[in-house]
């Protein structure tokens, strides 16, 4: 019996454990891997597909930032997330500038239902764009490390080749795994450096060519918004079961359409918030959330993703009703314990809450 196999969950690392970080290892510029381990060498239990709120001590306040896991649940003792910095970034750019080897910061987690079904053995379409790539990285590498005959069309889109994350190491894996069909998508090549795969924005046409048997096959999708749905609609253009489509995307509102209308009201029905830790009450604006009324009175609230994915702005709810749209980032057992998510509840009428 091996060393992995006689951990017992209750000596998993838990968030209220700070992280160390160990390396921070440049992918791409502007891109780069961050590894963290328990300072008390506990391993990580997590799931491919995964993520990690970490807690940015960024200069005057503290950012609740949600990262997905790039490395493998295989590998339990080391846990890192890859994070693209974009132009307006500031916990990103903040933990390139400042987070080095040896420092410790907090993080919840892990969390999320992106995860692929452990007890299926089923054929497989990764498609990604940008830092999109990092969950399928995870999910690859755990069915690498299980010794399973992969059946896994990983596609991975960029701007350019040399933006391309992982592509050395899904490179190498590629050439030892038959099954791993890779197949990278850029809009314009690397000046003075041809390129001979495909070119332009991810279509249709691309998505027949690069795998024809894709009706088969359980589809995994990460990316920008606008990306997803390009990939969405290819899919259901071809006439798709989007039973087994399964995305995720830390850049997207919630679907608020089927939030009930609260406009229109009267003053005195408008929504109150009564916070009954700090003993304040808050009239909301209509469609304001819970998340958005407590900064407005003063009180904020930790939160993350803003659209009911990361579960940092969990609170409990002492009375009154929500209307609550969530995308994945609260258990039905919290919901029954009186939880609710702050970012993407709607008050209903007056309510109280812990804050």
């Amino acid at each position: 019996m091996n060393q992995i196999s006689t951990i017992t969950a209750d000596v998993y690392w838990t968030d209220d454990e700070p992280l160390e970080c160990v390396s921070v290892v440049p992918e791409i510029p502007g891109t780069s891997s961050f590894s963290f381990r328990a300072p008390s060498g506990r391993p990580f239990n997590f799931r491919a597909g995964q993520f990690l709120t970490l807690e940015l001590p960024v200069p005057d306040e503290t950012l609740y930032r949600t990262y997905t896991i790039s490395s493998s649940p295989s590998r339990p003792r080391l846990i890192t997330i890859t994070a693209k910095a974009q132009p307006d970034s500031i916990g990103t750019r903040w933990m390139m500038e400042n987070l080095k080897p040896g420092m410790q910061i907090n993080a919840r987690g892990p969390a999320g239902q992106f995860t692929l079904d452990s007890g299926k053995v089923e054929k497989l379409l990764f498609i990604s764009a940008g830092s999109g790539v990092t969950p399928m990285m995870s999910m690859t590498t755990d069915l690498w490390d299980a010794g399973r005959r992969l059946d896994v069309v990983f596609i991975n889109c960029a701007r350019r080749p040399s933006e391309i994350i992982f592509r050395q190491r899904l490179e190498e894996m590629a050439c030892r795994e038959p099954g791993l069909d890779l197949k990278f998508v850029v809009e314009e090549p690397d000046p003075y450096r041809p390129w001979t795969g495909y070119q332009g924005r991810f279509n249709q046409l691309m998505l027949g060519l690069m795998a024809p048997d894709f009706l088969e096959r359980t589809v995994y999708c990460c990316g920008p918004q606008p990306f997803m749905q390009s990939v969405r609609d290819a899919l259901s253009g071809f006439g798709y079961d989007m039973a087994g489509y399964h995305e995720e995307s830390f850049g997207a509102p919630p679907d608020q359409s089927s939030a009930p209308p609260v406009a229109d009201l009267p003053a005195d029905d408008l929504p109150e918030i009564h916070f009954a830790t700090s003993g304040r009450h808050y009239r909301c604006e209509p469609e304001e959330t819970v998340l958005l009324a407590a900064r407005s009175a003063g009180l904020p609230i930790p939160s993350g993703c803003t659209f009911g994915i990361c579960g940092s702005c969990k609170i409990r709810k002492l009375s009154g009703e929500v209307h609550m749209v969530h995308n994945g980032g609260i258990t039905p057992e919290d919901i029954e314990a009186g939880y609710i998510l702050a970012c993407c509840s709607q008050p209903l009428g007056k309510i109280s809450i812990e804050v």
